[in-house]
């Protein structure tokens, strides 16, 4: 690391000389180390890529799906992360039955569970209400997932939904 060389005495003389030191610096330990953390820093950047779930949504607005009002869940996210379902389509002429849950494991994965165990291909279709949050928006996608929901879909809440809310109180 460091070394200090000490040169030897000049010769007899009369009066004892200093002697003369000089140090020398070995530099190759730090810059050893400097590379170490360079090569560490680099290597965790490289590994911590961050995680984000596929969502693939269509380009444009294309020619509406048939959908079976025997295949559909309805789930409207309401405010203080409650789940309002409903089972089939929610009509003027035929207004569904809404229920109430919320993101727990014994909620809405629960009732994701029980209608894929009746029905073994429904079709989800997902509504933000107005006092929806995002992370409410990403719970559900998450539970489709986890769920292993094939078929669903982010859709605008419709003037019927709205007014089930309403009589609902909700």
């Amino acid at each position: 690391m460091a070394e200090i060389a000490s040169s030897a005495p000049a010769g007899r003389g009369s009066k004892p000389r200093r002697k003369k030191l000089s140090t020398r610096i070995d530099m190759t330990p730090m810059v050893d180390l400097a590379f170490l953390l360079l090569t560490f820093f680099i290597l965790t950047a490289s590994f911590s890529k961050p995680t984000v779930m596929d969502l693939a949504m269509p380009a444009g607005k294309g020619p509406q799906t048939p959908l079976s009002e025997k295949k559909a869940l309805t789930l409207i996210l309401g405010k203080d992360s409650q789940v309002h379902y409903f089972f089939g389509l929610n009509t003027e002429a035929n207004p569904a039955k809404l229920y109430t849950t919320t993101f727990s494991s014994d909620g809405l994965r629960k009732v994701l569970l029980e209608r894929q165990r009746q029905l073994p291909a429904p079709t989800v279709l997902i509504k933000a209400g107005q006092d929806a949050k995002y992370r409410d928006l990403v719970d559900a996608l998450d539970e489709m997932t986890i769920t292993d929901q094939q078929k669903y879909a982010l859709v605008d809440l419709t003037a019927a939904d709205r007014e089930l809310l309403e009589k609902n109180a909700l």
